[in-house]
């Protein structure tokens, strides 16, 4: 019997008119439907067996399938496959099995690792090339379904093209060697949260154990400064905010990494975006990987501003009007919500809106585009509160006050998103990182309703969507004897494949172009192409939170002084000059004027 084609289906089939009722041999409707699913199904078997022959070529395919099937699905489950577990899934005898994993090793699908030193233990995986196949296959499928079985019409979108979808992370050839296993400082984000679920899977991608701590911001600042102080690192890994990297580098706490990306090769940097690899560096030298890149960004709901006949904000003037028409606090509904809690996190909503109105925290030099956060000297350290635009920041902010959800003032980032989510608040400065909370929950009243914008502009600003997010880095005093095992776990954790997963395992927040760009990822959120775009057009950047030294304790004296005018304690004024001198006093920037 030959196996089915597309083609053994006569033409005259396929372009026989169709009357409204019945097809020219008076055939009835109903059996005119029966013969069309028929018709599509065998198509769709067929082409299914052409995928499994440009997978595992000629002949191949049937004798192959259930290994290939056991190999990948413990490859996502984390589960060590060994050959006798290979040979009992397969179905063959176990001599024919064994040939044919010898076969799949020789033709590169498969990868043969030792599990043991003495090297007579060994584990299989599928290779990379084999999941690429796979990632093609499974993708071409599913694009069948839909035209075969799901029956979607052709005025849906094309599908992007099998090659543009980005395959999982495949097993390092050989494990790290890592006694105690690999030991990791992260904050506690979504992306590092997704790490964390995957963590089976990584430990055999990476072939060892994997001890992760997960830290609020400002314990994981504290806790990167304690482990420098240790005579030999307690991690092997730290999550570093990007706004850190000055300060970290400067006092000496984080290895340089510009040796190891050289003698890497083919590390690609070109694929990572720009700003967030520039704040990863100080004085010329590479500090960190980026693994996790957010934007904090306007978002407000749709359907909200739709019914009352309202356009998305651009400026701040336009931001304070639909806030005041859309804020009723009866209906349980707030204009906009945002950080308000004292310290760091007001701080950064003060840096941000700064922003905002055109002027950064210190005085860096502008460029054609922005300002200059790379090339900065003594003189662009002087604190900016001052300027025109820290007034006027101050002033945006106590008229927000009155639009803003109760307990404006201890709400920090994941309080504002919340409220959002929730239903409570009709706007919200929010950082896409936190997405999550309404994208993937369809009980969000923002769910499938929410738009996406930079942040509004002051009078002299432009549209800016201020950059955050997390890079790993070395810690400094970590053993030398690790350092290269660890680059390499690095380089696996950061790739595009490995952030993919972490997309699709519950982050919204990608470091990486193509990724972001990923078919399977943009369709998890249009948050995810937003920020892509924003990114594309200029507005992502990290001048508003410079990576110099010093900026965490500038935050945190924004944060205090501006929390003082917003309860009522001080005035503007005098808030705003005992922050410029309290920021003067500190040892960055006490000669920067």
């Amino acid at each position: 019997m030959t196996k089915p084609t597309s083609g053994n289906r006569r033409a005259a089939d396929r372009e026989r008119p169709e009357g409204p009722y019945e097809l020219g041999d008076g055939a009835p409707l109903d059996q005119k439907m029966i013969r069309d699913e028929q018709a599509r199904f065998v198509d769709f078997v067929a082409q299914i067996y052409d995928g499994a022959e440009t997978l595992l070529g000629p002949g191949g395919g049937q004798r192959e399938m259930r290994m290939v099937l056991h190999l990948i699905a413990n490859h996502f489950d984390g589960l060590l496959v060994t050959s006798s577990s290979l040979a009992a899934a397969s179905g063959l005898s176990y001599g024919t099995a064994l040939r044919t994993m010898d076969d799949l090793v020789a033709r590169g699908l498969v990868v043969r690792r030792e599990r043991t030193a003495s090297g007579r233990s060994h584990s299989l995986h599928p290779s990379a090339t084999l999941l690429a196949r796979w990632r093609q296959f499974a993708y071409r499928s599913d694009a069948l379904m839909r035209g075969t079985l799901r029956k979607e019409t052709p005025a849906k979108p094309r599908r992007a093209p099998p090659s543009a979808v980005l395959p999982p992370p495949a097993v390092l050839d050989t494990k790290l060697s890592l006694g105690r296993g690999l030991r990791v400082l992260v904050h506690a984000d979504p992306t590092f949260m997704a790490m964390l679920n995957l963590k089976r899977q990584f430990e055999m991608i990476l072939g060892t154990r994997i001890e992760s701590r997960a830290h609020s911001i400002d314990r994981l600042h504290a806790e990167i400064i304690a482990n420098a102080q240790r005579p030999v690192s307690q991690y092997d890994i730290v999550a570093v905010d990007l706004p850190w990297f000055g300060e970290m580098a400067e006092a000496g706490r984080l290895l340089p990494l510009n040796a190891m990306i050289t003698e890497s090769g083919g590390f690609d940097q070109a694929d990572i975006y720009p700003d967030a690899l520039a704040s990863s560096c100080w004085q010329g030298k590479h500090y960190g990987v980026p693994i996790m890149v957010s934007g904090e960004i306007l978002v407000y709901r749709k359907d909200l501003l739709a019914a009352a006949g309202l356009e998305p904000p651009r400026t701040v003037e336009q931001t304070l009007a639909i806030a005041r028409t859309l804020h009723d606090p009866k209906a349980g509904l707030a204009g906009i919500s945002w950080n308000g809690g004292r310290g760091t996190p007001l701080g950064h909503t003060f840096m941000m809106i700064l922003s905002a109105f055109g002027q950064p925290i210190i005085d860096l030099h502008p460029t054609a585009d922005g300002f200059d956060f790379e090339r900065i000297t003594s003189a662009n350290l002087r604190p900016m509160f001052q300027s025109d635009a820290a007034v006027q920041t101050v002033e945006y902010l106590l008229e927000l006050l009155a639009v803003s959800p109760p307990g404006i003032l201890q709400m920090a980032w994941y309080d504002r998103a919340s409220t959002y989510a929730k239903g409570r608040a009709a706007m919200a400065y929010s950082h896409s990182l936190l997405a999550p909370i309404h994208e993937t929950d369809p009980t969000s009243p923002a769910y499938l309703s929410t738009g996406y914008a930079p942040h509004p502009t002051g009078p002299m600003g432009r549209p800016i969507v201020p950059m955050g997010g997390y890079s790993l880095a070395i810690p400094a005093n970590i053993a030398a004897n690790r350092i290269s095992e660890v680059w390499r776990a690095i380089q696996t954790l950061t790739t595009a494949s490995a952030t993919k997963l972490y997309l699709t395992n519950g982050s919204l927040a990608s470091s990486r172009i193509s990724v972001s760009r990923d078919p399977e990822v943009s369709a998890l959120s249009p948050l995810v192409l937003a920020v892509d775009e924003m990114a594309r057009r200029g507005f992502l950047r990290m001048w508003p939170r410079p990576p110099v030294p010093g900026i965490a304790e500038l935050i945190v004296i924004a944060g205090e002084e501006i929390h003082d005018i917003l309860s009522g304690r001080k005035t503007a004024r005098d808030a705003l000059a005992t922050a410029q001198r309290r920021a003067e006093a500190l040892p960055h920037f006490r000669h920067s004027f």
